[in-house]
């Protein structure tokens, strides 16, 4: 494991909580004497209950089963207790709930080595906006306005570290199953940048080196990831997110039809040119 773990960023449970504390604890421990951390994905599958959707007023409107909140956070608070103990790195990956973003905004205060980041959409939606649509399930799913709320005060206060898309592919029939039947996932890659920019930074949420940070700088200092590129935008250019407009063979996204602001027009990675948008 000493030898992989040269070539190795950090240690992921890959959209699985660890259920049992025992086991993180040893994950911990170990990631720890090989200088790695432990990147995290918090929900306590005992507490989902079969849920799709966040358990809120939509849910019960509609007759659909909800993913409480507890589900996400009481995870984090067991490995935050266990970070505490063990001295190692630790990263949470998506938070979604106003809970998750108090823990470790006391964590960091207590000296914890800890960071986390949240997903575009739960920035710029709410449960309020879910729609009888697979495009709007994910997971962690759209919490509500509090949660919304809390995560924009926590990208703010430097709580929240990064942002992620949590890109998750799928074809168009997986997709159409609607909330209950379709699988969990979005793809956001080609819109985290252009949405972020027309909903936080052109309403003055945050600043546009802010949103740098957070999609850019911040991910790479934390996991040692060093530069290796960078793209050209036109922030004045407008376009229609379509099915027509994105490249990635999925196309489910809650953005579709809406309006950004923000066009990639290069990326170049590792001195070549891999993208141009007149191509």
């Amino acid at each position: 494991m000493e030898d992989m773990a040269k070539d190795v960023i950090a240690f992921s449970d890959d959209g699985r909580g660890v259920q049992t504390e025992e086991l993180m604890r040893a994950a911990m421990i170990k990631a720890k004497s090989l200088g790695k951390m432990i990147v995290a994905h918090c929900e306590v599958n005992e507490l989902l209950r079969g849920g799709y959707v966040h358990d809120g007023e939509y849910a019960k409107a509609h007759g659909h089963k909800g993913i409480c909140s507890a589900s996400e956070y009481e995870q984090i608070a067991r490995d935050i207790r266990l970070a505490k103990e063990t001295g190692g790195a630790y990263h949470v990956c998506h938070i979604s709930t106003k809970e998750s973003v108090e823990l470790i905004r006391k964590a960091k205060a207590e000296g914890v080595d800890i960071t986390c980041e949240t997903a575009p959409h739960y920035l710029v939606l709410d449960d309020g906006d879910l729609q009888e649509n697979g495009c709007f399930k994910m997971n962690p799913p759209l919490r509500g306005e509090e949660d919304r709320l809390a995560l924009i005060e926590g990208i703010k206060d430097g709580t929240i570290d990064m942002i992620a898309t949590d890109h998750a592919p799928h074809s168009v029939e997986e997709k159409a199953r609607g909330l209950k039947d379709s699988p969990f996932g979005i793809v956001g890659i080609e819109t985290a940048f252009p949405i972020l920019y027309t909903k936080l930074v052109l309403n003055g949420v945050i600043s546009l080196d802010k949103l740098v940070n957070l999609l850019s700088y911040n991910p790479r200092k934390r996991f040692g990831i060093p530069y290796s590129g960078c793209s050209v935008w036109d922030l004045n250019a407008s376009w229609e997110v379509t099915p027509e407009s994105l490249l990635s063979m999925g196309k489910s996204t809650p953005f579709m039809g809406g309006k950004v602001f923000g066009k990639n027009l290069y990326t170049v990675c590792r001195g070549k040119t891999v993208y141009r948008a007149d191509k």
